[in-house]
């Protein structure tokens, strides 16, 4: 994976970690001058991955783009799951692209719904009939929508390495069969509830990933959720099963990143080229085109 550029200092803050995305902040008390124990400053980047990548050019106001959405569904998913959103009063450096959240214990798993039949879970039906091991029937196509969506969870592997899918029986060893079930319901609701409200607007959430934290013993949705970074978008009036679908997500990048044009073989282990201007500025339109039509809001 390619470096992660230094994190800007933000005074009054101490920097945690940083992911592929995100950039994560202790704030500091200031009477003591010790990180408060229970918060985070969750800042989103303009970073942007693939294939297990940070690439070298990052996508102007993306992180923007993120936090907005998040929050947007953060309070459309409010009846079915607690967040972990506390404030979005943050410093100037980050404001727009960052909140103040609770410090959770986040589960071990990566936690995906899949409404339709595609990407990797393609790939395993070909091979298997089965998705995360499910069995399937005969004669689906890419893009075949499951009756009902699917929980295909996967590890949480080392940055550089690639998640592997698990069985629900592993992801039940690893947490336990309730707080398993809690995850397995509470992820396949999002999808649904993403779906409702995104289908009318003209958007199909074909499948999402989500993360959970625990607080006092209940499941809290944190990070982001049903962002172009985390689903797959599909425009509802082309969704046509047999072949890939058209996007309104970063999987724009990851075709770029695969094409001729990008001269870049994703067997070499070499990092990826930087994005020329104009897949940069269709990748930021994307971002913002699904933003404008999920929320109905014009983007600043």
């Amino acid at each position: 994976m390619a470096p992660v550029a230094a994190p800007p200092e933000l005074p009054g803050h101490v920097h945690v970690y940083s992911g592929k995305v995100r950039d994560l902040y202790a704030p500091v008390d200031a009477v003591t001058g010790e990180p408060v124990p229970d918060r985070l400053l969750l800042v989103a980047s303009d970073r942007i991955s693939a294939f297990d990548f940070v690439l070298e050019t990052p996508v102007p106001d993306k992180g923007r783009v993120l936090t907005a959405m998040s929050l947007w569904w953060f309070e459309r998913l409010a009846d079915i799951v607690p967040n972990h959103v506390v404030s979005t009063d943050v410093p100037d450096a980050v404001r727009g692209r960052a909140v103040l959240v609770r410090r959770l214990e986040m589960l071990p798993v990566e936690c995906v719904a899949r409404a339709y039949l595609t990407g990797g879970g393609w790939r395993e039906y070909l091979a298997d009939r089965t998705v995360s091991g499910i069995p399937l029937p005969e004669g689906l196509q890419d893009g075949s929508r499951f009756p009902e969506p699917l929980f295909t969870p996967s590890t949480k592997a080392p940055d550089g390495e690639h998640d592997e899918p698990m069985s629900y029986a592993e992801v039940e060893a690893q947490l336990g069969p309730d707080l398993a079930e809690r995850a397995r319901d509470l992820t396949t609701r999002i999808l649904v509830r993403g779906n409702e409200l995104a289908m009318p607007r003209g958007i199909i959430v074909a499948d999402t990933k989500v993360e959970f934290g625990v607080a006092e013993g209940e499941l809290v949705l944190a990070d982001e959720v049903l962002t172009p970074d985390s689903s797959r978008f599909w425009p509802a009036d082309q969704w046509e099963p047999g072949h890939p679908q058209p996007s309104v997500d970063k999987e724009f990048v990851r075709e770029w990143l695969m094409s001729p044009a990008s001269r870049w073989d994703r067997m070499s282990g070499e990092a990826p080229p930087p994005l020329p201007d104009d897949v940069l500025e269709r990748t930021r339109a994307k971002y913002i085109e699904a933003y404008e039509r999920l929320t109905g809001r014009t983007f600043d």
